[in-house]
């Protein structure tokens, strides 16, 4: 593998990569508004409907902390335990309706990248901020269930983003040695900080879902790619 030392050459990376940890939705899995329709059911079955003065507020820290465990944020929002779980409940029960009625889809070139990140030897662990069930649901609706070498969700790893659990437990999970070992690629600040936090030698942001170059590159990116279908050009 590329023993690379130049971090700020946006086409080459300088660490032995082992071990890749890429987010799914707004990275691999193309999200095309779905978090916010699921999210706009889940308020509307708390009494909080589209268009109402608390709505706004919601969506924009929704929107704020894509990447985030859905029902950390869920918690931040109704503050009550049983409101947050009411709400996570209605949040996956109407992102599984959108995903079951073909509103899911892989990002063009993401699995091409996968492959050819596990053909360059190394380990690829697709993570999420949604549950197990949730994630499950859309990796049996790309047919993903096998296209990559472990998967993971919040409840698995202890914290999800912007903890730096989730590619913790990758790397534990896969037997990598060392977190300069890591590569996390995802669309979202929280993503970034996850990597950072991780000690990940490489941290990608790309430009296909939630945040732009600017909020990727403030929460710690290393690299900014414009999808994850660059990420194994840059490992070499």
């Amino acid at each position: 593998m590329t023993d690379v030392t130049d971090m700020t050459d946006p086409t080459r990376v300088t660490a032995d990569i082992r071990l890749v940890v890429l987010d799914m939705a707004g990275t691999t899995v193309a999200d095309g508004g779905l978090v916010e329709q699921a999210f706009t059911a889940a308020a509307g079955a708390l009494g909080v409907e589209a268009g109402s003065p608390d709505f706004e507020p919601m969506l924009a820290h929704v929107r704020a902390t894509m990447g985030e465990s859905k029902i950390s944020v869920f918690r931040h929002l109704f503050g009550e335990e049983e409101k947050a779980q009411r709400a996570n409940t209605a949040f996956e029960a109407a992102y599984h309706d959108l995903v079951d009625a073909g509103h899911c889809a892989a990002l063009p070139g993401a699995a091409e990248a996968i492959a050819e990140l596990r053909g360059q030897g190394r380990t690829v662990v697709l993570t999420t901020g949604f549950s197990r069930a949730t994630q499950d649901r859309i990796l049996a609706a790309l047919g993903w269930q096998s296209v990559a070498d472990l998967t993971l969700c919040p409840a698995e790893a202890g914290r999800g983003r912007p903890y730096p659990d989730l590619a913790l437990t990758a790397l534990l999970r896969t037997g990598t040695e060392s977190v300069r070992q890591i590569a996390v690629a995802g669309d979202t600040g929280y993503d970034m900080l996850t990597g950072v936090r991780a000690g990940a030698a490489v941290v990608a942001g790309v430009l296909t879902g939630a945040h732009d170059a600017a909020r990727l590159r403030a929460d710690g990116a290393t690299h900014v790619l414009g999808s994850v279908a660059e990420l194994p050009a840059l490992l070499g």
